[in-house]
């Protein structure tokens, strides 16, 4: 059976407050979905920079300064300031924070761009089996299906990819992985906190991404990267400060937009909306960047696309009073109607 969450009254409310405190930035749908595309443009644009690709780490670093900074600034202007969500969460949350997203940042000196991006779009694996040991959810047949179609979809776009792209290297494929499952983790733990706590977005997004740039900075110091990443930066700052923060500040609305989704509908719920936006992001890519291509690209992305459809069909399958996969299966096998929920009376 699929797991069902029902919130308290006073989450209710509070979860309303964050809706309505959200309209003010660019959080309905076309102006977000707007920010992530810039986002994402920026992104590969920093590291189309010749000789920046070994520096993910410090783009990590200056990208958690200004979230940090976002998010202070969005505190001091809501009512409530209060932190709610213990400190120890938080150190673990920001040590997840810190591994999805620079392992994501590095891996782009190793991998493709549209290949992160698909191994981004199959985060909905990861996250059920988080969902599984950390909430002891349970899924129903569509989403396992999604879940299936979405990992061969994967298989099939990396082998391609590993073909016909000139910098494809397993580390990469290794490093994206490894950030899919701190992400998968990030969602789930986000998600019980933040229902537990009552804890805000932006109070969530300031003390994660504060802590983790502390994380970052300590990392970089020991192993001497910090260096030859600001001087690099300090010969080209329009291109790497000025591209960072735009990425910043576009990434920022989308995470705050993340955070509030999570709370509100749940982290599964979540991966499927954002998963649609980065098939677009996919094809953008290749208008804007030019990459070697094959149609095996089309195949397999439309095989991952197929395990969204069959995710989204889950989630509204109470909803709309659809039949079940079992139910459809059963239809072609003995050719009789099923009947639906709608019928009932």
């Amino acid at each position: 059976m699929q797991s069902r969450e029902t919130l308290s009254p006073s989450l209710t409310k509070d979860s309303m407050k964050i809706h309505r405190k959200s309209s003010d930035l660019p959080h309905s749908r076309p102006e977000r979905d707007l920010a992530q595309f810039v986002c994402l443009f920026f992104q590969e644009l920093i590291f189309s920079m010749e000789g920046f690709k070994p520096f993910g780490w410090y783009l990590t670093l200056v990208q958690f300064g200004f979230y940090s900074l976002f998010g202070l600034v969005e505190l001091q202007l809501t009512q409530d300031k209060q932190r709610r969500i213990p400190g120890n969460t938080y150190m673990i949350i920001a040590f997840l924070t810190v591994g999805t997203m620079g392992l994501s940042n590095t891996s782009l000196g190793y991998l493709n761009y549209p290949t992160q991006i698909i191994f981004k779009c199959c985060k909905l694996i990861p996250v059920m089996i988080g969902g599984i040991f950390i909430q002891g959810k349970r899924y129903n047949l569509a989403d396992v299906s999604a879940a299936l179609c979405m990992s061969l979809g994967l298989i099939w776009f990396t082998l391609a990819d590993s073909k016909v792209a000139p910098n494809f290297n397993a580390t990469g494929v290794l490093l994206i992985s490894l950030a899919l499952c701190a992400d998968a983790a990030i969602g789930n733990v986000q998600e019980k906190a933040m229902k537990l706590h009552n804890g805000s977005s932006s109070e969530m997004v300031l003390y994660s991404y504060s802590i983790g740039f502390g994380y970052i900075l300590t990392g970089l110091f020991g192993v001497g990267g910090l260096g030859p990443a600001a001087a690099f930066c300090s010969q080209h700052p329009v291109t790497t400060y000025g591209y960072a923060f735009f990425f910043s500040l576009t990434g920022y609305f989308g995470i705050s937009f993340v955070l509030a989704l999570i709370k509100l509908f749940g982290a599964l719920v979540t991966v499927t909306v954002t998963t649609g936006r980065k098939a677009m992001t996919i094809i953008l890519s290749f208008m804007f960047f030019s990459k070697p291509f094959t149609f095996q690209y089309i195949w397999s992305g439309l095989l991952v696309l197929l395990g969204i459809f069959l995710n989204v069909y889950s989630k509204n399958q109470d909803k709309m009073k659809l039949p079940s996969l079992a139910d459809l299966r059963n239809m072609v096998l003995t050719g009789k109607k099923v009947r639906l929920l709608s019928q009932n009376v």
